[in-house]
């Protein structure tokens, strides 16, 4: 089975990389590692989207608001 990935990497490249996570950071460390991978995708894109919506999308303060 070839998954295409990045630079056509297939299922034994897949492998392999997921057993070297294994050696050099243990099963323990491992998910802690994936979780803070996540996370910093998801604010990275959030970022991009937060950058790239037009100003006139966000709402105008008042003047009150802006003394408070």
């Amino acid at each position: 089975m070839e998954l295409l990935f990045i630079g056509g990497i297939g299922t034994t490249e897949i492998l392999l990389i997921v057993l070297v996570l294994l050696l050099m950071f243990g099963g323990k460390k491992l998910p802690e590692l994936m979780r803070g991978a996540g996370r910093g995708i998801r604010e990275f894109k959030d970022a991009v989207n937060t950058a790239t919506q037009p100003d006139e999308d966000k709402k105008p303060e008042s003047k009150d608001e802006a003394n408070n």
